[in-house]
């Protein structure tokens, strides 16, 4: 069973056809969206602010999603992947966005809508993301517009298989 918490009597909220792998970990201010996935060992931590997630959003195997206390909430909006241990804190992520495995994007930040965020890349607190664009590095640069291709063909194609790999766990029980 997932960890499902309040925190502070705010109980963690999400839509429609949702899934949450059974050691992922949801606690207190979070409103999720529909069509959603929290895979294992990831973290929504909606303690210390509010985190608010859009639909069609995936939180990959061991991301972190995370604010910061007093200052900043966490938004992201839909159609989101969050790559596999990246971490997201206290930033905004627009439509359309791919945070690739490994990632960080820091407090204040805004990554725009139609762009994507190189694996291992490091976005720093206070950057703001151009649309239609790729990040990458240490500390994240802009390393070049985006096509409309790539976002059909990443973005988007990213998030519809993560719906398709929800359904394959939707049901399945753990052998005992």
């Amino acid at each position: 069973m997932p960890l499902i918490l309040p925190v502070n009597e705010k109980y963690p909220e999400w839509g429609d056809n949702c899934f949450i792998a059974a050691n992922a970990t949801i606690v207190g201010d979070v409103i999720m969206g529909s069509d959603c996935s929290v895979w294992f060992n990831a973290v929504v931590r909606g303690d210390v602010n509010f985190i608010r997630v859009g639909n069609k959003v995936n939180i990959q195997d061991g991301a972190c999603i995370h604010c910061t206390y007093q200052r900043f909430g966490t938004t992201i909006g839909n159609n989101v992947s969050i790559g596999h241990h990246a971490i997201v804190h206290g930033c905004t992520l627009h439509d359309n966005v791919l945070i690739g495995m490994g990632a960080i994007v820091m407090d204040n930040s805004i990554v725009n809508s139609n762009t994507i965020i190189a694996a291992g890349a490091v976005v720093l607190e206070n950057t703001v993301c151009e649309a239609e664009s790729i990040y990458a590095g240490v500390p994240a640069k802009k390393v070049k517009d985006i096509s409309r291709d790539l976002i059909n063909g990443e973005i988007s194609r990213i998030a519809n298989n993560y719906i398709k790999y929800a359904d394959w766990f939707r049901n399945v029980k753990a052998e005992q």
